[in-house]
């Protein structure tokens, strides 16, 4: 299927034919043709699939076929609501692009900044506004938005806006928005919570499931390096000597470890930069724009503050901690093997993580293969004593503890000591 074959308005096929796009994602093929039809969806998919193609586009379509706002001031008629800044701001792009050539205006506001220019670019009108929880209803509050006018309203990476303790905030947005609008509801995954809070938005409505394991096993290629925690961040800068010159996003599970671990590359002249939710907003602007630039070779992040990281070409994901829901993995490596690109994504799994190792395993239904240690650092020698962490001790699944040698293509042991390289 192509673009052109959804029936979509001339301006936005022109846009996307300039952006390149020809084919959509199955996210895409699945979700515009129920959004056309004015029903409410749910989306279940993870980062990197096109999600917000899925949902720009149809709104941008029907904006466009019903644009009553030419002989007047322009009013907030698509509302998309998400976690954090970068994804807010990545989003905002992509209507804008899509929009280009529809005659709408979009605009985007976050908190972290001061609000001047965002009140002013709302009080020039606006047809579609990006927001994140907090700064939107600060706004509502002030009187400088209402939600009288809204038709479409998106509530977008609904998992991690619960993550992050938006639940208050998106119910009080949720009990003012006109009971008259198409409301799309993404997700990457579906836990109770985020069942029963579609449920609040949602009318009558189809699901859309791209699952995740496809993305990961088919276009991902993965490795793991058993390593001891005081090795990890010498692998990590070799790892990262081996490719130079090459972009790589490496994943922190907390905000302290991500600036000690800027501070040790530091220390070996490589250059890089942390992005996570203590930063101003200032900072990681800063930060996500020297590492899409090629001037930062070296991204460090939490979870929360990758979503939105957009970075064409990213040569590696590396998972210096692993994280303790499985799912949060698939999200992770998905920042590598976009769309329909290939990818490489290793772990580091020290002893304490390896029960997270076997809970990744089971979610994705494979083994991750196990890389040669690295020459030139001591890998993690398993301590038969060990015992998993406390909130991972019950429901565990298959091995990934013992050690092997990954396959190359002809089924040989030859891959040895490095990270996977694309041909």
């Amino acid at each position: 299927m192509t673009f052109k074959q959804l029936g979509l308005a001339e301006p936005i096929l022109k846009a996307l034919e300039e952006e390149g796009y020809e084919n959509p994602t199955p996210i895409q093929e699945q979700s515009i043709p129920i959004l056309l039809k004015g029903k409410d969806l749910l989306g279940v998919a993870q980062t990197g699939t096109g999600k917000t193609a899925a949902f720009g586009i149809p709104i941008l379509h029907h904006l466009y076929n019903s644009n009553n706002n030419s002989n007047g001031r322009r009013r907030i008629r698509a509302l998309v609501v998400t976690p954090t800044r970068e994804l807010a701001i990545q989003i905002d792009e992509s209507f804008t692009a899509y929009g280009r050539h529809t005659g709408l205006r979009t605009t985007v506001i976050y908190g972290g900044v001061k609000q001047t220019k965002q009140v002013a670019r709302l009080k020039q009108g606006v047809d579609i506004l990006v927001a994140t929880p907090g700064r939107l209803l600060d706004l509502v509050n002030q009187g400088y938005i209402t939600f009288r006018d809204l038709e479409f309203v998106v509530l977008d990476e609904a998992d991690q806006m619960l993550d992050m303790g938006f639940i208050h905030d998106i119910k009080k947005i949720i009990a003012q928005l006109p009971p008259k609008r198409q409301s799309l509801f993404f997700s990457a995954t579906m836990p109770k919570s985020i069942v029963e809070l579609s449920k609040k938005i949602l009318g009558e409505f189809e699901q859309v499931t791209i699952k995740p394991q496809q993305a990961t096993a088919e276009k991902v290629e993965q490795g793991v390096y058993f390593v001891s925690k005081g090795n990890k961040v010498d692998l990590l800068a070799n790892l990262i000597k081996d490719r130079p010159g090459e972009s790589v996003l490496v994943f922190s599970r907390t905000k302290h470890g991500a600036n000690k671990i800027v501070k040790k590359l530091d220390q070996v002249d490589i250059k890089s930069a942390a992005i996570h939710g203590n930063k101003s907003q200032p900072q990681r602007e800063a930060a996500l724009g020297g590492f899409k630039e090629g001037r930062i070779q070296v991204l460090i992040a939490t979870d929360i503050a990758a979503r939105g990281i957009d970075v064409d070409q990213l040569s590696l994901v590396v998972n210096y901690d692993l994280p303790n829901v499985a799912e949060t993995y698939v999200h992770r490596i998905g920042r590598t093997g976009r769309a329909h690109a290939s990818g490489i994504a290793l772990s580091f799994c020290e002893n304490e993580e390896r029960a997270y190792l076997r809970d990744i395993e089971k979610l994705i239904k494979q083994k991750i293969p196990v890389m040669d240690p690295h020459p030139e650092v001591e890998e993690e020698i398993e301590d038969k004593n060990a015992k998993p962490p406390k909130q991972q001790q019950r429901g565990r699944g298959g091995g990934g503890g013992g050690q092997r040698k990954p396959q190359n293509k002809k089924g040989n042991n030859n891959n040895r000591s490095r990270a996977p390289r694309r041909d």
